[in-house]
């Protein structure tokens, strides 16, 4: 069922430690808002366009920064 899918953006968080980046630097230079980041913090949905631009922010691809668990 797809009630039981869930959307985690754990891999986000953890591309962002690898890569050294703080919440701060990306809302202070404007890269991502607080809103954003805080949707994600609690795997809420996000727009796609969100999405492409974490992809081109970090030079990633979708499944770096999300998964779905069953």
């Amino acid at each position: 069922r797809s009630s039981d899918l869930m959307i985690s953006y754990a891999p986000f968080w953890q591309l962002m430690k690898k890569k050294r980046v703080s919440q701060y630097r990306l809302i202070h230079e404007g890269k991502l808002s607080a809103g954003l980041l805080n949707r994600l913090r609690k795997n809420q949905p996000v727009s796609t366009e969100s999405l492409r631009q974490i992809c081109m922010l970090f030079s990633c691809g979708v499944s770096d920064i999300v998964e779905c668990l069953l």
